[in-house]
């Protein structure tokens, strides 16, 4: 690795996450398969989208990777460390490195709690600042970092707007100076006019601080205006990943190509016809064989009843479809 080379800060090998389904004690078990075999790698200082319909697992991925639920299988190394090989108490020492900005401002923060104490919350738990006034000093100048001020220190959550509590969250997540910050679809509850702002906000502070984001999110003209690379998600499984004018300029997976042809818009390349797919999701309890997106795809053969394998199409740029080489380009009529 040359000194130009960007460095791994989280690494995701083979990852899955099945619930267990409640049925009869002595018939066969059966499990929702959340997340299937999924492997990722994200560069110290860039912003990973991952994108993908409402339950296709994206969350569910985020809380395993930092095992706040627990992976059924897969290795998972952060900054060097394996998370699977850590103890509880050695896994809740690692926590002050990896923070999760929530969906929803409004459900977040404990509402009895004042700002200042939402705020020093973690480094109290951390036992960061322990010096007199540090802790003080410290929720001024976050508050300050995130676009607010130290009169708001001492009022409540329902005293404040969507925007500036998801601002309130950003600084609760930035209190113990972590590496990755995950945001799971953080501007999705907020008014149009708010994104902007908390987008150019994020973007500001990975600047400032040289933070790692993991960016969920449904919103396609969110995702191409502040992520690096994008990895798109169908029904539990990574179907598609590469930079993010690779995604948008030209996607490969059928499944791609109609996920950005629902954009309204896509950015500066345009809009694309309309690609319209037949059916309806399968159940991540009972999964197709091979590719999970064959019963949907107007190119799907009798090969894609097997496990597709990722395949490098151009460089940085990886597909997991056996077909994309034989696809006409052209949205299918």
């Amino acid at each position: 690795m040359t000194q130009s080379d960007p460095r791994v800060l989280l690494d995701v090998e083979d990852v899955c996450k099945w619930f267990p389904i409640k049925g009869w004690p002595f018939g066969p078990k059966r499990y929702v398969q959340a997340v299937n075999h999924v492997s990722f790698h994200l560069y110290e200082g860039e912003t990973l989208g991952l994108v993908g319909e409402s339950g296709c697992g994206k969350t569910t991925l985020a809380r395993t990777v930092l095992r706040l639920i627990e992976p059924t299988q897969g290795s998972i190394q952060f900054d060097d460390v394996d998370l699977m090989a850590q103890s509880k108490r050695q896994l809740r020492a690692m926590r002050k490195d990896m923070q999760i900005v929530f969906q929803d401002p409004y459900s977040s923060l404990h509402p009895r709690m004042t700002v200042r104490q939402i705020i020093e919350e973690p480094m109290r738990i951390r036992g960061l600042y322990t010096e007199p006034g540090a802790r003080e000093a410290r929720v001024k100048e976050l508050l300050q970092m995130v676009g607010l001020n130290e009169t708001h220190m001492d009022r409540y959550p329902h005293e404040f707007s969507g925007g500036q509590r998801q601002r309130i969250v950003i600084a609760r997540a930035l209190a113990t100076q972590p590496k990755l910050i995950i945001c799971d679809e953080p501007v999705s509850a907020l008014d149009v006019s708010v994104r902007a702002q908390i987008l150019n906000l994020l973007q500001d502070l990975q600047q400032q601080l040289g933070l790692t984001y993991l960016f969920i999110s449904h919103d396609l003209s969110v995702v191409e205006h502040i992520c690096d690379r994008v990895a798109i998600m169908y029904l539990g499984q990574m179907v598609e990943l590469g930079s993010n004018e690779a995604i948008f300029r030209h996607p490969l997976h059928p499944y791609t190509k109609a996920l950005l042809s629902a954009a309204p818009r896509v950015g500066q390349f345009g809009r694309r016809d309309r690609i319209i797919l037949e059916g309806d999701i399968p159940s991540p309890a009972d999964p197709p064989s091979g590719c999970r997106f064959r019963t949907r795809c107007p190119y799907a053969a009798e090969c894609c009843a097997q496990e597709p394998k990722w395949v490098e199409a151009e460089p940085g740029h990886f597909i997991f479809c056996h077909r994309f080489q034989e696809l006409d380009m052209a949205a299918p009529a």
